[in-house]
């Protein structure tokens, strides 16, 4: 009898709980309210460099018409941020010529180094690699142009949103008042190479966060198949916007 009274206590105390624990639905709920405040931005990891230049890439990406929208001209002092395997700076670097210079950032050491032994191989004397950090490209000042070309995606940590205000902020000091920013990514939406859907950037998110870091939007394009570039000029700090 004792046994049978325990057992039935057990199975009381066992009731209230589970009746006190928040319902399945509702637990289910919660992780997915809370899962994309734990997504982090991925770095590309060097050693799917590769992977980054397919053999149709100057088909898609088309760096000849983000240069023209930028007007970066034969001897200009120009920046590639996120530069990766340096595919993008083998082109910048030939469009500024010996007169030129090219600053090729990234914040891994991986990066940096592959990019050095890129230039060397291709002989290209008129590349500088940057070590830059998540809030400071810690580049030069006097750029005529600076670039990101499908990597904003990576800078732009939605944890901290003053992270790519800093950012921005770092490279308005980089440009002449008459500089340029160009940000050249994947259109949202699943089609072509790129990364995942959910890791494409808006493009009006971009123009918000580079209105707020002192930048106006000066041209928006459409690069077809798969991307768009927004090109920018600094504000002034008297508030007139640069010629």
């Amino acid at each position: 009898m004792r046994n049978r009274h325990r057992a039935a206590s057990v199975a009381i105390a066992l009731l209230g709980m589970v009746a006190s624990l928040p319902a399945l639905p509702a637990l289910l709920a919660q992780s997915r309210a809370v899962a994309p405040q734990q997504k982090k931005p991925r770095l590309f990891p060097p050693q799917d460099l590769g992977l980054l230049e397919p053999p149709d890439r100057d088909d898609w990406n088309k760096p000849e018409q983000i240069m023209d929208a930028l007007g970066i001209a034969d001897g200009a002092t120009v920046a590639d941020l996120g530069a990766g395997s340096g595919w993008m700076e083998i082109r910048l670097a030939r469009r500024v010529g010996p007169n030129g210079i090219v600053y090729a950032e990234d914040v891994q050491p991986q990066m940096i180094e592959a990019i050095n032994r890129r230039m060397q191989h291709e002989g290209l004397s008129n590349v500088r690699t940057v070590m830059g950090t998540t809030t400071d490209p810690r580049l030069p000042t006097g750029l005529d142009a600076v670039l990101i070309v499908n990597a904003y995606h990576e800078m732009d940590d939605p944890l901290n949103p003053d992270q790519i205000l800093t950012f921005l902020r770092n490279v308005a000091k980089s440009l002449k008042p008459q500089g340029r920013l160009g940000v050249a990514d994947f259109l949202p939406g699943g089609g072509g190479p790129g990364p995942a859907v959910e890791d494409r950037v808006n493009p009006d998110s971009v123009i918000r966060s580079a209105e707020n870091a002192g930048f106006k939007l000066q041209n928006r394009e459409v690069v077809p198949p798969f991307q768009f570039v927004l090109v920018f000029t600094r504000v002034p700090p008297t508030g007139r916007q640069a010629p």
